[in-house]
């Protein structure tokens, strides 16, 4: 997504666009943002991030001063946690949010009765969580989820499973180049 191409052929850098809108809004650099959760800032490049390649790029980009990373470029960089698909930073405030969200959700407080969903449908919340959802969408999905008592957690590695077809989405691919 750095060189996306409008109808228009208008080349936008959809990164550097974000990094300039949390800029003008004021958001905090990345170890100042740490420092609001209680969390320590961290001193060199390699403690953010354990990529040594990108440790490197980062404080070239930033002229070796770790205080001037930009909050989502810190996210996206720090190591996360074994078992943990992104950083424990942006974990956290995740969680705080999702909770947040669900508390201020008509559809999960307040209106969370049958008045609302039908009997039916409260028989289905009840009866379906995310692995089902994910298996009626992707029933090749079954051998992986098997045995995980949470899909949230890493699935079971399957030996000889075929990538599925990339989705198309003609909004997005480039047409193809004929030769």
């Amino acid at each position: 997504m750095q060189q996306l191409v409008e109808p228009d052929h208008t080349l936008n850098d959809i990164a550097a666009t974000d990094i300039l809108r949390i800029r003008e809004r004021g958001v905090p650099r990345y170890n100042a943002f740490r420092k609001l959760l209680h969390k320590p800032p961290v001193r060199t490049f390699e403690e953010l991030c354990s990529n040594p390649s990108w440790a490197e790029q980062i404080r070239r980009v930033y002229d070796g001063d770790i205080d001037r990373v930009d909050l989502m470029v810190g996210l996206f960089a720090e190591t996360p946690p074994p078992g943990f698909g992104f950083s424990d930073t942006a974990f956290r405030i995740f969680i705080l949010m999702a909770s947040r969200r669900l508390n201020s959700d008509r559809f999960f407080t307040t209106d969370y009765r049958p008045e609302v969903y039908t009997p039916a449908g409260m028989e289905w919340i009840n009866n379906n969580g995310f692995a089902s959802v994910l298996l009626r969408h992707f029933p090749n999905l079954r051998r992986a989820l098997g045995g995980v008592k949470n899909p949230f957690a890493p699935w079971s590695t399957v030996r000889g499973a075929v990538e599925p077809a990339r989705p198309r989405f003609g909004w997005i691919e480039r047409p193809s180049r004929r030769r």
